[in-house]
């Protein structure tokens, strides 16, 4: 007899729908096709032993199993289910009338209890784009599933509640999940905040400018000046996320198994990977493209600490990521392609030693090896970084100030006010949102300047000796500015603020 029942296949962020066919028929053997892995050819004696330990049996029979389309690679444990239910409703120990209106997926542990799968929401969407009646899957998916709108989606524990589901019509608990109510109500706070950041105020400025605008940020200074503590505080003043962002940010965690039991992702990523990361975990790949760390952090933070410690081969390949907003792998059958629109925030020591300039450092660092240490880093990819800013240590009187400072609540009202300010400014652009993401084009449309301040930048560029690439930089920045304090204009006060944030650009920075 042969069976029909459907599972599914996740390729970069989208799935593809799988036909498990299964056939029984007379002579002895198990044969699965269709381009399956290890990890599914191994499944027949998984689903031997769940199916004994549940009163059932695989029938002693010619077994043949199809993963249709079979020319489509596919991989993991996650067909298990599928697979354990295909043969009991081909050879006739379960009813299987309405097996084909549902999407089936999970890993069988030997008891038969289910193990969660990876990739939950790109499967439910297709599921519900293709029409299937509901999907069945491990109950630690089931609230990511249950995202989607118009999808019945039935999470549960034990093959034995799917069995008698179908077999015996035993009613499945229904997942329901409020998309609206369950965003709006998790948008709280991270833990982190700006008020237990003491001193430090010029430094949290440049931040809030970063967070207004989306501009990458990189922190030069000495060893405890706090470069790391304001980082990690930095997705605190960050506009909330839209629904939109939520969903497609949540994507992505399923794909990696990021998002058991958490349904949908209300706070913005903050990824922060060792420098010792290799450059397919970074910007994603291997033999079974998986989406790396500038995927992870899309719509959110990527902090890259102590910059020239990473290899400049790993660097490098940020580039073409953070200028597109999207990373395609590319393999010899297919190619997959992440979005990567993120947030870079950097931090580097100004030398070797870590202290720059101080008399009084306990290690000191000839000019020499401080170019040496400086120039692991490519001009290309400070080019890609609209703010660079000097952290100093903080004195003892402000360190031991009992008052708290501003906290993320009122930085990120200002910031959300900037930011509803480039949202109506952009909305003829389809591919620009904010500052940052300006080109060409746009700079000269919304950042034009008047005499005093095209004075005032022709000067800074030959007296500080600033590289043509900063131009284009800190009229970004500018024009950030001039939203935080509500001006139309970009005028002289705003170019000044932005002239100072170029430090890695000035000739004789290193002294």
């Amino acid at each position: 007899m042969l069976i029909k029942v459907y599972g599914s296949a996740v390729f970069g962020i989208e799935a593809t729908t799988i036909a498990v066919e299964v056939n029984v028929d007379k002579g002895v053997g198990y044969h699965l096709v269709g381009l399956p892995d290890n990890a599914i050819k191994e499944s027949n004696y998984r689903i031997a032993a769940a199916l004994q330990n549940n009163g059932y049996k695989i029938p002693g029979k010619k077994i043949t199993i199809n993963m249709a389309p079979a020319d489509l690679r596919k991989e993991g444990s996650a067909y298990d289910l599928t697979l354990a239910l295909g043969i009991l409703a081909a050879s006739n120990q379960i009813n299987s009338l309405n097996i084909q209106d549902y999407l089936i997926m999970g890993e069988l542990s030997l008891d038969g209890s289910l193990q969660p799968i990876k990739g939950a929401l790109p499967i439910a969407l297709k599921a519900q784009e293709e029409g299937f009646k509901g999907f069945i899957l491990p109950k630690e998916n089931a609230s990511e599933a249950a995202i989607v709108n118009n999808l019945t989606v039935f999470g549960v524990d034990n093959i034995k509640e799917v069995i008698d589901f179908f077999d015996q019509g035993t009613p499945l608990q229904e997942t329901h999940v409020d998309t609206k109510q369950e965003f709006y109500d998790h948008l709280d706070l991270p833990d982190f905040d700006f008020a237990d950041v003491k001193g430090q105020e010029s430094i949290k400025r440049c931040m809030e400018i970063a967070a207004a605008g989306g501009h990458n940020i990189i922190l030069i200074g000495p060893p405890g000046a706090g470069k790391t503590m304001l980082a990690k505080r930095l997705p605190s003043i960050l506009p909330p996320m839209t629904l939109q962002e939520a969903l497609e940010t949540t994507k992505i965690h399923s794909v990696v198994g990021k998002v058991k039991n958490k349904g949908l992702m209300s706070q913005r990523p903050f990824r922060s990977p060792h420098h010792t990361i290799s450059s397919a975990a970074l910007v994603g790949g291997g033999s079974y493209p998986q989406p790396g760390e500038i995927s992870l952090s899309h719509n959110g933070v990527l902090f890259l600490d102590e910059l020239p410690e990473f290899e400049r081969r790993v660097l490098e390949v940020m580039r073409q990521p953070m200028e597109d907003r999207e990373v395609t792998i590319a393999r010899a059958q297919y190619a997959v392609t992440y979005p990567s629109s993120f947030m870079l925030v950097a931090s580097m020591n100004p030398s070797p030693g870590g202290y720059f300039n101080d008399p009084d450092a306990p290690v000191t660092s000839s000019p020499a090896e401080m170019q040496r240490y400086l120039g692991k880093i490519s001009g290309p990819l400070l080019d890609r970084i609209d703010i660079h800013i000097e952290v100093t240590p903080v004195p003892f009187d402000k360190l031991s100030d009992d008052r708290r400072g501003e906290s993320s609540v009122a930085i990120r009202k200002r910031v959300e006010m900037a930011r509803e300010i480039q949202t109506i400014r952009f909305e003829d652009f389809k591919e620009v949102h904010y500052n940052a993401q300006m080109g060409t084009k746009h700079i000269r449309q919304f950042c034009r300047l008047d005499a005093t301040s095209k004075n005032l930048l022709k000067n800074a560029m030959q007296r500080l000796n600033l590289s043509a690439r900063a131009y284009d930089r800190i009229l970004k920045v500018s024009r950030t500015i001039a939203d935080l304090s509500q001006s139309e204009h970009v005028n002289e006060e705003h170019i000044s603020e932005a002239i100072q944030y170029r430090s890695l650009d000035r000739d004789g920075w290193l002294g």
